[in-house]
């Protein structure tokens, strides 16, 4: 029988969330990949019990992870009713829908009707009666705003969800979500979108906006899906996810300028007693913009190097200053 370790809330950094009550652990763990019915069910199991008694909270996932589609939702409800049942009010799980899910007019994108539907059938996988956050994954270009907005806040009226939030939004269409769902008495929550020292669109207007409307951030990718660690210094290895069957990582996004960023990256990190990885988990949660990295993992000392990254002193000016010009190039 799984006990959880008695002193996981004495290490984890846990910050406040936008305007609300809600705190995030700064690391969150996702479960897009290596979860799904295709993985091994006890590595999974193993990470989401390290993850735990590492005070991690927050634990995130979707419709379609897997794969299959759906699988990881139905992989967490086990390891949910077999470890972590009584742990329930301590946990933050969160879903999300706007992709592809099931065939006809119905499947994706932004409808009440799909919003609705989608979460009915992820908390049946997951055996729950409510999420905690449930999210709009992307902007639907033809369906109103004003109807996928309603059906978030439709959901947490039903009490199927406590918190909303929305991801992939831009700027212009982040403020007007979260304009509309407070006419409606729903807080937008909180923002989901992709971050890295190598993917910073969020810096062009959007992080102002959600500072401004009170939303929290978590980033996803904050990795740049595994370029920046250490795995790829040496080159591409048959076992790399970019050596792979991956449709999120191409052996064409690991050029020779990459790696050489990533090259003196890591000896910046090295100066500083971190892994490349642990840099770059640093770097996104510097300045308190960010309320918690997302990460994914495939092994339990991946979760735990994570979170040993929150144990490194706060990025320096120099420090900023050096990664700054090492990125330019």
């Amino acid at each position: 029988m799984y006990l959880a370790n008695p002193e996981r809330y004495d290490q984890m950094k846990y910050n406040r969330t936008g305007r609300s009550g809600l705190l995030l652990p700064a690391i969150s763990l996702g479960l897009w990949h290596n979860f799904g019915g295709n993985d091994v069910f006890e590595n999974g199991r193993a990470m989401i019990r390290r993850a735990f008694d590492l005070g991690i909270t927050h634990f995130d996932l979707a419709n379609n992870y897997g794969p299959p589609a759906g699988s990881a939702e139905e992989t967490f409800g086990q390891i949910l009713r077999k470890d972590l049942a009584a742990y329930r009010d301590e946990l933050i799980i969160s879903s999300k829908a706007g992709y592809y899910m099931w065939p006809g007019p119905y499947g994706e994108w932004g409808s009440k009707k799909y919003l609705v539907s989608s979460l009915d059938q992820s908390l049946k996988r997951m055996g729950l009666d409510y999420v905690d956050i449930y999210y709009h994954h992307r902007p639907d270009p033809n369906t109103p705003l004003e109807e996928t907005m309603a059906a978030l806040d439709l959901l947490v009226r039903q009490g199927k969800a406590l918190y909303v939030g929305i991801s992939n939004y831009n700027a212009e269409d982040a403020r007007e979500a979260a304009q509309i769902l407070r006419r409606l008495g729903t807080p937008c929550l909180i923002h989901q979108p992709n971050y890295s020292m190598m993917s910073r669109w969020i810096e062009d207007g959007l992080q102002d906006v959600l500072a401004e409307e009170g939303i929290g951030t978590i980033a996803f990718s904050p990795l740049q899906k595994g370029i920046l660690t250490d795995r790829y210094l040496k080159g591409i290895t048959p076992d790399s996810r970019a050596a792979g069957p991956s449709v999120f990582l191409s052996e064409k996004e690991i050029t020779a300028e990459v790696i050489g960023k990533v090259s003196k990256l890591n000896d910046l990190a090295a100066a500083r007693g971190q892994k490349m990885s642990q840099l770059a988990l640093s770097w996104v949660l510097r300045g308190g913009k960010v309320t918690s990295a997302l990460i994914g993992a495939s092994r339990v000392s991946q979760i735990e190097d994570a979170v040993a990254s929150l144990n490194a002193p706060e990025l320096s000016a120099e420090e900023l200053e050096q990664i700054e010009n090492i990125l330019r190039g």
